[in-house]
């Protein structure tokens, strides 16, 4: 085959997979001429800062909690199941709904109530019920949005990670960090737009995968950057032994030239975004060690977030990181604790991930309060499900496990134009079904398709979350193999009701 035939052949190819994968993707490429905010339909009626409409929020700090945290241990104060200790679950609750594997061959689900005390933290009705093992995050409560009602089909980790990160079940679309990148741009050309961390956890039994921070589709310029606690902080930074700065700059530089010259050839945007992190890593070199470097915090910084936080790795030093990198402009941060799958021993696993968690997460928020950046801050603290209202293997009054859940789950939200001090959304008496307002279950579970008040479908997350930073989530597409790709696919609808 002659060379010109070939160049036909692949120019061919590329043009109908490269530009069709554009969607938006020509304003991410005009990111590297600049940092100003892009989203899809500018110019079609949207705000002149390229917004969908006025954001609330500037960044996210999405603290994951992995695994499945406990919301009747935690968070959904259900007084009720203590009268019914160690019964049946009545059938009228679980309504023949689906139950995992590991508990479907019991004989009896017994109810299992919280050994927990819960404290109401502000004198009115709609105050903010905390678990005693959250004393920390109970001194906040005055600035938190807990919703009662997520809920998810998933019913086992694995999909129901990716679904809650990536608004799929099945792997291969772009995470939430990702769509975020894609649409608002970075704010800091010396770091990237979206960061993820790994805390350390003494239960760390369920795997991460990069999925859940890549592009999917997208160009790899989106995904998010790993921040690694012990050796360097990200891999592949620093230059060779015997090449300078001077040379690397010498080398970046031709090897653009080529690739530019092989994104002429074949329009490949891929190539584009791969220039685009070679000179990020470049002037990463000097942003990330002084990221890194906690010497100029004072120490009423570490009184506040825990003598922990002095320990690279650790939950709390990922949250001072947090606030670290959202002062510097970093668009969204997400930390991955995991450990919170509570099969047998709930008592004692909850128990030590909520020391780890508890004061950090509080020390969050009032940090960013302080310096003033809670209000274009939002932060959301959540699973991918909750727990069972029934135990999961022997039932004590000491000790107990509960398996996955989800039909209804807790998260909180705070700053970022979220409503402060409230709760939204209520369950039955057994914690089990989201209820209406008079506490009835609701049969069958809300249709996502439709919006139901009180209730919060993963896709409802999302294009809150969205919401709150100026997109409209039904705007904010990417065309992928013929199709305009969404975060929350066809479904989603904005909580309206806590918004600030």
């Amino acid at each position: 085959m002659s060379p010109l035939r070939e160049l036909d052949l692949m120019t061919t190819r590329r043009q109908l997979f490269g530009r069709t994968a554009l969607g938006l993707g020509t304003a991410a490429l005009a990111q590297m001429l600049g940092s100003d905010p892009l989203v899809a339909g500018q110019g079609k009626g949207e705000s002149s800062d390229g917004l969908h409409h006025a954001a609330k929020a500037k960044h996210v700090i999405y603290l994951f909690m992995s695994g499945g945290p406990s919301h009747h241990d935690l968070w959904d104060y259900k007084p009720k199941m203590r009268e019914m200790f160690g019964k049946p679950l009545p059938d009228s609750i679980r309504n023949g709904q689906r139950i995992t594997g590991m508990t479907a061959g019991q004989k009896v689900l017994p109810v299992c109530p919280s050994k927990y005390e819960f404290t109401r933290q502000e004198n009115n009705e709609d105050g903010v019920w905390v678990s005693e093992l959250l004393p920390y995050t109970a001194k906040v409560a005055k600035h938190l949005c807990v919703v009662h009602t997520a809920y998810t089909e998933a019913i086992n980790h694995d999909p129901a990670i990716t679904y809650i990160q990536t608004g799929s079940q099945i792997p291969g679309r772009p995470s939430l960090g990702a769509w975020l990148s894609y649409g608002l741009g970075n704010m800091n050309e010396n770091l990237p737009g979206y960061v993820v961390m790994h805390a350390h956890s003494r239960h760390a039994e369920q795997s991460l995968f990069s999925r859940l921070w890549g592009t999917g589709f997208m160009p790899s310029d989106h995904q998010g950057m790993l921040l690694r606690s012990t050796g360097d902080p990200v891999l592949y930074l620093g230059n060779p032994a015997g090449v300078s700065r001077n040379d690397r700059r010498a080398q970046l530089d031709a090897l653009a030239a080529v690739n530019r010259g092989l994104h002429d050839r074949f329009g490949d945007p891929e190539i584009l975004s791969r220039i685009k992190q070679h000179e990020l890593a470049y002037r990463m070199q000097a942003s990330v060690p002084e990221l890194m470097d906690l010497s100029e915090e004072k120490d009423e910084t570490f009184e506040l977030y825990g003598e922990e936080a002095r320990k690279p790795g650790s939950f709390a030093a990922c949250c001072l990181n947090a606030r670290r990198l959202v002062e510097r402009g970093v668009r969204q941060v997400q930390i991955f604790h995991r450990g919170w799958d509570a099969h047998g021993n709930l008592v004692g696993e909850h128990g030590s991930q909520c020391k780890d968690v508890d004061q950090a997460s509080a020390a969050l928020i009032q940090d960013l309060d302080r310096r003033g950046l809670l209000e274009d801050t939002l932060v959301v603290w959540g699973g991918e499900f909750g727990r069972t209202a029934y135990c999961q293997g022997r039932l004590t009054k000491e000790n107990y496990g509960r398996d996955h859940h989800p039909r209804c789950f807790s998260v909180w939200l705070a700053g970022g134009g979220v409503k402060p001090g409230i709760t939204y959304g209520r369950t039955d008496d057994f914690g089990y079904n989201i209820a209406d307002d008079d506490g009835e279950p609701i049969f069958p579970q809300p249709d996502k398709s439709k919006f139901t008040p009180g209730a919060v479908h993963v896709h409802d997350l999302n294009a809150t979350i969205l919401h709150l930073l100026g997109i409209d989530h039904e705007k904010l597409t990417y065309r992928y193999q013929g199709r305009d790709f969404r975060l929350t696919d066809v479904h989603g609808h904005v909580v309206k009701d806590i918004l600030a």
